[in-house]
């Protein structure tokens, strides 16, 4: 489509955090494409916030697949030149096609759905190239070139004072480095989660070459017991926010940081945002080449060991990442704030 016929756009992703943030390198895209436009996000009730202050987005809303089957019923209803619909949610992609003069969505085929879409492309190969890559493929059936393929978040002036303020009140005086931790993934994901014994014998030797570390350990409420654990080893050196924050209040913490260290899950992803060394660990089963933050500065990417020797499946366990693997790293990570990308077989 000419740029000019172009006002208004629409682009849906109702799906997790890490999801949600992988598809910001498209819609940074489709903005960069057709400037002029204003572009409206819609996502999950839960994670679209994390879409809010980007300046390549003017709105960011919620959509669930229960309200798009009623909504865009009505010809006062809000109409967009152009729509990006992600992932398979037929009331979701019905709900584009009422609203928006032209609909790009993956093929989905069924031909009443099909047939109406501007773009019906075919969906990509599981695991056939890095996950920003292939979200990347709606806009490029338009012709749209990539605009980078950094991940994108932003924290406000308010929230990183309000970060300032927390750490101020809650860490020791000259407390430092400053590492965040983050346990575990979320439960149908659980193979991605590395020992929590394993956890604890990396920050005893955090602390037996940065005696003044502090720990902020992260996560959600569903992994209270491994936090709790972990905090009860480092009583001194530790501060829980598990289940305790908000999600923005979450990130806002997480950009004072002076390294993370965590599996591969949302805030991880929230992480490679920001210009912070982070240590990454990664299964065999979804390994760092289709997942890892890309254009990173200081990335340090641990991939399981079975990685390339054969069957990888979630029952292979993330226990044969040793602690030495990754203590290498977050040693590298704290010599410096600024290092090149590392992959660690």
């Amino acid at each position: 489509m000419a740029e000019g016929d172009v006002r208004e756009i629409l682009v849906i992703n109702v799906s997790r955090i890490g999801d949600t943030l992988l598809v910001t390198p498209a819609i940074r895209a489709i903005a960069a494409a057709y400037p002029g436009a204003r572009l409206t996000f819609l996502g999950h009730p839960k994670r679209m916030e994390i879409m809010e202050n980007l300046p390549f987005i003017a709105r960011a809303g919620s959509i669930t697949k229960r309200r798009a089957f009623w909504s865009g019923r009505l010809a006062s209803g809000t109409r967009y030149d152009l729509a990006f619909v992600y992932g398979n949610d037929l009331p979701l992609i019905e709900y584009a096609l009422r609203v928006a003069k032209k609909a790009v969505a993956w093929r989905q085929g069924v031909a009443s759905i099909d047939n109406r879409l501007y773009k019906a492309v075919e969906p990509p190969g599981f695991q056939s190239a890095h996950s920003v890559v292939l979200q990347m493929a709606l806009p490029a059936a338009l012709g749209i070139r990539p605009a980078g393929h950094r991940l994108a978040y932003r924290v406000t002036d308010q929230e990183a004072a309000w970060a300032e303020g927390t750490l101020a009140r809650d860490l020791p005086h000259g407390a430092g480095p400053v590492i965040g931790l983050q346990v575990a993934s979320f439960p149908t994901k659980g193979y991605r989660d590395w020992p929590i014994g394993h956890f604890i014998a990396l920050c005893r030797r955090v602390l037996s070459e940065y005696g003044r570390s502090h720990f902020l350990i992260f996560g959600g409420g569903l992994e209270r017991e491994r936090t709790r654990e972990l905090h009860r080893q480092f009583p001194g050196s530790s501060t829980v926010y598990a289940g305790k924050l908000s999600l923005r209040q979450t990130a806002a913490l997480m950009s004072r940081l002076d390294l993370y260290i965590g599996v591969d899950t949302g805030p991880t992803h929230i992480m490679g945002t920001f210009d912070i060394p982070l240590v990454a660990l990664y299964h065999c089963y979804s390994p760092s080449r289709l997942i890892a933050p890309l254009e990173h500065p200081c990335l340090y990417a641990v991939d399981h060991p079975d990685l390339g020797k054969g069957a990888c499946g979630p029952e292979t366990p993330m226990g044969k990442i040793s602690v030495d693997t990754v203590w290498e790293c977050v040693r590298a990570a704290l010599a410096s704030r600024q290092r090149p990308v590392q992959m660690v077989p």
